[in-house]
């Protein structure tokens, strides 16, 4: 017999993607992840909510929507819709997919932040904040980047380090610049609000050590205990696009508040479709599971801010976070000049199977922080092998037989003493998929198509078929093979649920999906094969990676100064280079937007450049003998815009103008013909 478990109310929740870019295979892990083990569980008969939505304030939406000549709400709304299509087309079966630039997140986080308040976790306080002269606004801590303040890493963001894993206050990195001009941020005081995080310490310590996180979870969180909780910043002056905090004109929630509470307004618009109990969920005394999917790099967020936030403001927290790792390909990062920054839209367009992804993800994943490498060859093989060359294989060569010979019925009497090991089989995979440790499941689940295809390859229903007197033999093993490939179809049902819905449904004529209770029941007869999927062809991978590079990615590794003073080269001195190493160089048409002397430089002016980017770039350049900075603004040039950014004494440099000068004078910057404009390439 089967285990009975008792029915479970369930809340799921994966990150929410933000709304400034579109979905790539990066995304895909968490939320393949997050809806096998959803399906799963819903196979199991329990109830469960599997919500998201998608994360719409902060400034970098505000300067691309500027950018744009849109306003925010006009650009968050056509990022949901491409969202909300990647995700369905990768059969991410949301209950309810929201947005938190919705008036249910508003309502929340203000009701939220108001009794945090009363309960005295919110204080205020005058900071020093880095301004932007250039933009003309305090800038957000991710518009800040400099030299972490903990292990000295270069280019880090303003709030937190990503090598060392260290949160900081934008103020403490050392050398900082202006991600939004490239111009050294000046420090000028404003009120902020800030939640009282450090009075939290004890209810965090022992939260996150009472089974609510993975081990290495709670193992990194020790480690920030260690060095001390900081009260937690939560408000944005204006400009900035969000919530206004109650009660604080100009104030605006920051991102992370209002973000993780946006789990909560997806769930209560859900309510209101289905006549749901909000409070059920979310009351302090809830009985029902709530689990968190996410990713690694938030984990500080989710795993302090955010069970803080839920207890002090008289809410329950989540049962688990579940962690995961990052996704390399070809054991890399994602990377644009190699083709391997793929997004979900352009894998449809050359594999157009989604399901071969969720399928490799499973084959990868386990329940730990780990990070998993998607092999493109390895992935062409193993679905080929595992998926075609196993699973389907059994279909193919057995279903006809049963057809021709016994009109679609099976041997129930041959299957009988197959349903035991069924159940057992389903009980142990389905301790994998509970646990996430879906590699071992689907190590399980071939491992029982092995066997299956073993007896088939032992019997020979091909040659069986020959001979009128072994009639018996065949139906006995084609009908066991069909038992095992509906057997296998129901355990590989949270990873390929269209291709196994097609099963159920054509193979089965069963009216609607599987569920784990089905391992019990014996098929009686089956229709006709039918065809289900093909091999991935190694040039759909090559085509795919093709075309998803970019041409002129290549970032130099320079040792000279990017920024150094024009020097006379004879052509005798040069090196030749070949045509390859020209196309590298990306040179753009800028427009000089301003010019200033560079304090202690004798050579140095620092320009700002508009190449048509969402962000001027900064630029020093060895020009100051020939010019009167004044005389330049306005003025079009020709820049390096691929040159690798290199830190000097007086700031962050992003590039190179180009300048000619020989004995006769100079240097002098060189200006394009009339009729060019700024952001072109020049070729």
């Amino acid at each position: 017999m089967a285990t009975v478990t008792a029915h479970r109310k369930i809340l799921v929740t994966s990150a929410l993607p933000y709304a400034n870019g579109s979905i790539h295979l990066g995304h895909l892990v968490e939320y393949i992840q997050t809806d096998i083990w959803v399906r799963f569980q819903k196979m199991q008969g329990h109830t469960v909510h599997y919500v998201c939505a998608d994360d719409t304030h902060g400034t970098p939406i505000m300067l691309r929507a500027e950018k744009e000549g849109i306003t925010p709400e006009a650009l968050i709304e056509a990022v949901h819709k491409e969202h909300a299509a990647d995700f369905k087309a990768f059969l991410v079966d949301f209950d309810n997919y929201h947005s938190t630039n919705a008036p249910e997140n508003k309502e929340l986080a203000q009701s939220i932040y108001r009794t945090l308040k009363a309960n005295g976790k919110i204080a205020t306080k005058i900071i020093e904040q880095f301004y932007d002269p250039v933009k003309k606004m305090f800038l957000p801590d991710r518009f800040i980047k400099g030299e972490c303040p903990k292990c000295h890493a270069k280019d880090q963001y303003g709030d937190s380090c990503e090598v060392c894993g260290a949160t900081y206050n934008p103020t403490e990195l050392i050398n900082a610049y202006s991600a939004v001009s490239g111009a050294a941020p000046i420090r000028k005081e404003t009120e902020h609000y800030f939640f009282k995080l450090s009075e939290c310490d004890a209810f965090l310590k022992q939260w996150t050590r009472s089974g609510t996180l993975q081990g290495e979870a709670a193992n990194k969180m020790g480690e920030w205990f260690a060095s001390g909780l900081n009260d937690w910043d939560i408000s944005r002056d204006a400009p900035y696009f969000g919530f206004e905090i109650p009660d604080a004109p100009g104030k605006y929630f920051y991102v992370w508040l209002d973000a993780p509470i946006g789990y909560m307004a997806s769930f209560k618009n859900l309510c209101g479709k289905l006549a749901l109990d909000f409070d059920e969920y979310w009351a302090k005394d809830s009985q029902t599971e709530l689990y968190h999917f996410i990713g690694k790099d938030i984990l500080y967020f989710h795993a302090l801010f955010w069970p803080a936030t839920l207890e002090f403001s008289g809410h329950r927290t989540p049962t688990q976070i579940f962690a995961h790792g990052f996704l390399t390909v070809n054991g890399e990062k994602m990377s644009k000049s190699r083709g391997t920054f793929i997004t979900a839209r352009s894998y449809l367009d050359h594999i157009n199977n989604p399901e071969y992804l969720r399928y490799y993800y499973a084959a990868k994943l386990n329940s730990s922080m780990e990070d998993i490498d998607l092999s493109l060859d390895d992935f062409v093989a193993r679905v080929n092998s595992d998926l075609v060359g196993k699973y389907i294989n059994i279909a193919s060569r057995c279903a006809g037989f049963i057809d021709k010979y016994f009109a679609g019925e099976l041997n129930v009497a041959a299957i009988q003493g197959l349903v035991g090991g069924a159940i057992a089989s389903g009980q142990i995979i389905s301790e994998s998929f509970d646990a996430r440790n879906y590699a071992k499941a689907i190590r399980d689940i071939m491992e029982l198509a092995d066997r299956v295809n073993g007896e088939i390859a032992q019997a020979a229903p091909w040659v069986l078929a020959k001979d009128e007197t072994k009639k018996a033999e065949l139906h006995d093993i084609c009908s066991r093979a069909m038992h095992g490939f509906y057997v296998i179809s129901i355990l590989l049902q949270p990873v390929l649920p269209a291709l196994v819905s097609r099963v159920a449904r054509e193979f089965f004529a069963k009216h609607d999906d599987f569920v784990w209770a089905d391992l019990g029941l014996i098929p009686s007869r089956i229709n006709p094969y039918q065809h289900l999927i093909t091999r991935i062809e190694p040039k759909a991978i090559a085509a795919m990676t093709e075309a998803n590079k970019e041409n002129l990615t290549a970032t130099p590794q320079v040792t000279a100064p990017v920024t150094s003073p024009v020097e006379e080269v004879t052509l005798s001195e040069a090196e030749y280079i070949s045509i390859d190493d020209f196309t590298k160089v990306d040179l753009r048409i800028a427009k000089i937007v301003n010019a200033e002397h560079v304090e202690g430089a004798e050579k140095l002016l620092k320009l700002t450049l508009d190449i048509g980017e969402a962000n001027p770039r900064q630029v020093f350049a060895g020009i100051k003998s020939a010019y009167d900075p004044a005389n330049l603004v306005g003025r079009l040039t020709v820049m390096v815009a691929n040159l690798a950014p290199r830190k000097m004494k007086f700031g962050m440099s992003e590039g190179m103008v180009l300048a000619a000068s020989d004995e006769k004078g100079g240097p002098f910057i060189l200006s394009p013909d009339v009729g060019a404009s700024l952001g072109m390439r020049v070729k």
